[in-house]
């Protein structure tokens, strides 16, 4: 048993180990003299420095497969041709692996320079060419202006990257760098002042310089997206013990003076994000259910309220610890976002959201994509099946439609109302009498005839009143004849 901790400890000393190793390629072995601080602030940091010579024949980046280093220094500007198994093409292969790399140059920058720029979004200015300003210059300056000042405003605003304290102003000397505009990765970290250009100080200037003002870019940098990082500086004397002790006094302008340069805070601070001591975020625990329950699902169903936390934390000092921002979102994503929300920050790095599941079905994703400059990018998607209601769970009466329910009961209504008055109601009909002629009325009683009409319709009406008419007249007829009989026979 003890022997299997031993074991277990062993590894993962030599695993803390492995991610320390950095190989640091020189042209030769001086630098390592005149850029003491810098590394020793490496070594101090806990960094395994391995010092070889950049045209060394027996390079190796990796062995069977495996990486030997996890770091990269070049501070080789004036080499021709790496050695062994190391060119452009292996240390691309080795930053597309996860590799880190921090890259130093000058004036004297050779094609191999220019290349690896190349591939990391960099454009170097020609050889020889170095950063001129005829404004903000130091006193120790040579006399080509090359030995420039730099003000701390001009570092790009992040301090994951750059630190939060900048001051003091800086000293570069070196060439100048152009970024490619199409590749959204690089990051201007320090920019020259806009009297600034990039041109060969021996030279009369007859051609437009290749970079100039706030264009020229004299540090820069990009994290890919597997989070390798790059840091690219134009100055391989920023680095130096040099230029960390070197008071700064600018000629020109408003005459800044200091008793020390900022060069060895901010190298400190862009090996230490480079190597991947700061801006290192990643996802601790994620957990999500419906409001009012403990365990978790993988299944919702729509209108359902969701409860979704996220815990987050940064490495700080070597150690893991709670993230702090206020910037976290969270999108609820079937094909396009449904649902984007801002997640409330709760203590020790969790955040949480409480959002109402979309009235559409389906299958969806719980996403959280935190990507901000100076930090590793941090992703994480949960999947999850929206499901429609059960048969049993729709309401029974929908509020929305008590119109309708009013409109077809106040119909039914109508109709029973209306039947019952068509059905019982009677109207009251006059009767009509048939007379007997006025001629006849002393001889033979009245004939009297009651045609009673009753719900009749205007035709039938008619052919009733035209046949009573008729019976009248045939009854006139034959009393005329009476009379006239009667008539005769008492005067015969």
């Amino acid at each position: 048993m003890k022997l299997y901790i031993i074991l277990g400890l062993l590894t993962c000393v030599s695993l803390a180990h492995s991610h320390q190793e950095t190989l640091v390629l020189v042209d030769n072995l001086n630098i390592k003299e005149t850029h003491s601080q810098f590394f020793k602030s490496l070594q101090e940091r806990g960094y395994s420095l391995t010092f070889k010579l950049a045209d060394d024949a027996n390079l190796v980046l990796s062995k069977y497969g495996e990486y030997l280093y996890k770091n990269l220094i070049i501070f080789s500007p004036t080499v021709v041709e790496f050695g062994g198994q190391i060119d452009t093409e292996a240390i691309t292969k080795f930053i597309d692996d996860g590799g880190n790399l921090l890259v130093a140059g000058n004036s004297a920058a050779s094609d191999v320079y220019r290349e690896i720029a190349t591939e990391c979004g960099f454009e170097m200015d020609e050889e020889s060419a170095s950063v001129i300003d005829h404004f903000n210059f130091d006193s120790l300056d040579d006399g080509d202006h090359t030995r420039i000042v730099v003000s701390p405003k001009n570092l790009i605003n992040a301090p994951t990257i750059v630190g939060a304290q900048n001051t003091k102003p800086l000293l570069f000397e070196g060439t100048g760098l152009i970024l490619d505009k199409e590749n959204t990765l690089v990051l201007p970290l320090l920019t020259a002042d806009s009297t600034a250009y990039s041109y060969n100080p021996k030279s009369q200037v007859k051609e437009y310089p290749h970079a100039v003002g706030r264009k020229t870019v004299l540090i820069a940098s990009l994290q890919a997206r597997n989070n390798a990082r790059i840091v690219f500086s134009g100055s391989l004397f920023f680095f130096s013990d040099e230029a960390f002790n070197a008071p700064v006094t600018k000629v020109h302008g408003d005459k800044i003076k200091s008793d020390k340069s900022g060069n060895k805070d901010l190298a400190t601070n862009l090996s230490e994000w480079a190597f991947g001591e700061r801006g290192q975020i990643r996802v601790r625990r994620v957990y999500h259910h419906r409001q009012g329950d403990k365990e978790s699902s993988d299944t919702y169903t729509i209108t359902d309220t969701v409860v979704y936390r996220i815990e987050i934390e940064e490495l700080k000092n070597g150690k893991w610890q709670s993230f702090e921002a206020n910037d976290v979102q969270l999108e609820f994503v079937c094909i396009d976002p449904f649902i984007r929300t801002t997640l409330l920050k709760k203590p020790n790095g969790v955040y949480e959201a409480i959002f109402k599941v979309p009235d559409v079905w389906g299958v969806y994703q719980f996403k959280v994509d935190y990507d901000r400059i100076g930090y590793t990018r941090l992703y994480h998607s949960t999947q999850v099946s929206v499901r429609p209601l059960q048969h049993t769970q729709y309401e029974r009466f929908i509020p929305s439609a008590y119109p309708y329910y009013v409109s077809a009961f106040s119909m039914m209504g109508g109709v029973f109302l209306f039947s019952i008055v068509f059905l019982y109601y009677k109207e009251d009909t006059p009767k009509s009498k048939i007379v007997c002629s006025d001629v006849f009325t002393s001889v033979i009683c009245p004939v009297t005839k009651s045609v009673v009409v009753d719900n009749m319709d205007p035709s039938r009406r008619q052919r009733t009143q035209t046949k009573a008419t008729a019976e009248e007249q045939a009854l006139d007829q034959i009393a005329r004849e009476v009379s006239i009989t009667i008539w005769v026979d008492n005067y015969a």
